[in-house]
């Protein structure tokens, strides 16, 4: 049977900055709660959009155009091989909706890269 559950329940399974937890797919797109504080990485995902939902907090990512400033409530899709790095100043919650084959960041290899595995468990 099926049964619902709430977007705070799935941010309760996150405990570390930077690092998704799938918590539910729709096709081929998986989606994603993550707790952001501080930079990522430049990087870009060829082949693969991906759209940021600010649950709580807010949210910069910076393009190589200039930056784009979000807010709770927002959302923004960054089209595929467009290079972004997300930065939050303050603790942010993002839901994120993205192609299973989407690499965390991309090509670029950093400590803070976590696998689809991890993002799994």
């Amino acid at each position: 049977m099926l049964s619902p559950t709430t977007l705070a329940a799935a941010f309760e399974r996150v405990t570390d900055y930077w690092s998704p937890k799938v918590i539910g797919r729709v096709n081929n797109q998986l989606l994603k709660a993550a707790k952001l504080k501080g930079e990522l990485v430049w990087h870009a995902h060829d082949g693969e959009d991906e759209l940021f939902y600010i649950v709580k907090g807010s949210l910069r990512i910076e393009f190589e155009d200039g930056p784009v400033d979000l807010a709770q409530g927002d959302f923004l899709t960054v089209p595929s091989g467009v290079r972004h790095n997300p930065v939050a100043r303050e603790e942010c919650w993002v839901l994120l909706i993205e192609p299973a084959s989407t690499k965390h960041t991309g090509d670029e290899m950093t400590p803070r890269t976590r696998s689809l595995e991890e993002q799994l468990s």
